[in-house]
């Protein structure tokens, strides 16, 4: 994965009457009709088709991702649990082959939290009202936000800070980079040590040659 360390960036709000768009399920993301690729790019043409679609098939110029300000946001702001509904990680996925990096809201479906750690993306977790802030904040004439993972801290245009918590584990693995797999790949010599011993110590587990 590419390390997250520090983003400054677009962020575009994703608002349903003035406020973010709570229970954004993962068929709203991305829906079912773009699951047949099992690749994890080209996936940003589903990526919210029916928020950003007309009935005719046409671009929706008032979503806000059809918006040429927003159109390269790499920080989503969206309301309580973001992510809901199926375990797809297409979800994000069409997130990342959009240049969406960061997803700040309230709070978020467990698999889709985990999937973004896997996948390299960043989902902050702040209070419903610091979110309706943030996202007027980024509606307003300057959208350009900065997420530093080191410090963790959203810093707004007009330079408020909000700082934010994260699991140590998964801060250090965005930082280096490394999914689940990978950091398991970080110890690499002791399990190799483990697995002689292993041998040396129980011959009548090792497979029949």
């Amino acid at each position: 994965m590419t390390p997250f360390t520090a983003l400054t960036g677009t962020a575009a709000p994703l608002l349903e009457k003035g406020k973010p768009m709570s229970n954004v399920d993962t068929d709203m993301i991305i829906p079912k009709q773009f699951l047949k690729t099992t690749t994890r790019t080209g996936l940003a043409t589903g990526l919210f088709h029916e928020l950003k679609t007309k009935a005719d098939g046409s671009p929706d110029p008032g979503f806000v991702l059809n918006r040429p300000e927003y159109a390269k946001a790499s920080i989503l702001i969206a309301g309580e649990n973001f992510g809901c509904g199926s375990s797809r990680e297409h979800a994000p996925w069409a997130l990342l082959d959009q240049g969406i990096t960061c997803v700040i809201a309230p709070s978020f479906a467990d698999i889709f939290h985990n999937n973004c750690y896997k996948n390299g993306i960043l989902p902050v977790r702040l209070p419903v009202d610091v979110c309706e802030k943030l996202a007027k904040a980024a509606g307003g004439a300057n959208h350009v936000f900065t997420v530093d993972l080191a410090t963790q801290t959203v810093t707004t245009p007009d330079g408020e800070v909000h700082r934010f918590e994260i699991d140590p584990g998964r801060k250090s693995n965005l930082m280096a980079g490394l999914d689940e797999i990978g950091a398991s790949l970080t110890a690499a010599p002791e399990i190799d040590t483990f697995e002689a011993q292993r041998r040396l110590a129980t011959p009548w587990l090792e497979p029949a040659r």
